[in-house]
């Protein structure tokens, strides 16, 4: 199960360019909370520090989050995140609300163990693709993994690792894996990478030959 996180937040009464420009120079990232069944969206305030810090963990982007007004915590998913093109500034942030009795879909990064230890890592010239970094699962909030391993401790040259390979959490599944055997897409790939070849001494001989042969 994954670990909740939580950051504060105020209500943001004024709306509007002007508004979140005024906000953005104190120090605030405007935000908005929807979803939620009857619950209607509001508008909130965060401050950018605090914001700034959380996006910097891969958690921010796949876990469950803990938004508390004033002790009032709402259990939340982001879903959308604006930073300025080129200033190390967040704009905005969009957050779904999650019903706890109701299964979700998030894109849970992968992490790869035992890569360098495995039969393909310690074998000369074999390269180790890893053809996704991350897989959308479905399942209840509580069963949300912040990430999901990948142990390629037996990993040999030409093994292709699938999707369906994957060892989940309990709970949880990839979605994708509903739509069929061919979405059953390959995650870790081992290859011997192209080897150069070098001119042999009877090739090199036949080069001298030719060039000689065009001089008479």
């Amino acid at each position: 199960m994954a670990k909740t996180h939580e950051l504060s937040v105020a209500l943001r009464k004024d709306e509007g360019k002007g508004a979140s420009r005024r906000l953005r120079r104190a120090g605030s990232v405007p935000a908005i909370v929807y979803g939620g069944g009857e619950l209607g969206p509001v508008s909130i305030q965060m401050a950018h520090n605090d914001v700034y810090l959380a996006s910097q963990n891969e958690w921010f982007y796949s876990s469950i989050l803990d938004l508390s007004l004033n002790g009032d915590v709402q259990k939340v998913l982001l879903r959308d995140m604006q930073r300025h093109p080129f200033k190390q500034q967040i704009l905005h942030l969009d957050f779904l609300r999650i019903n706890e009795n109701e299964a979700i879909r998030v894109r849970v990064p992968l992490h790869f163990l035992n890569q360098e230890t495995s039969p393909a890592g310690k074998t000369a010239g074999v390269v180790i693709m890893h053809e996704i970094t991350e897989v959308e699962v479905s399942c209840l909030p509580k069963d949300l993994p912040e990430f999901i391993e990948v142990d390629l401790a037996d990993l040999k040259v030409d093994d292709i690792l699938h999707l369906s390979s994957l060892k989940l959490p309990k709970g949880t599944e990839v979605a994708e894996l509903k739509l069929g055997k061919e979405h059953d897409i390959a995650v870790v790939i081992a290859k011997l990478g192209r080897a150069e070849v070098e001119p042999t001494e009877a090739g090199e001989g036949t080069e001298e030959k030719k060039e000689g042969e065009g001089d008479k």
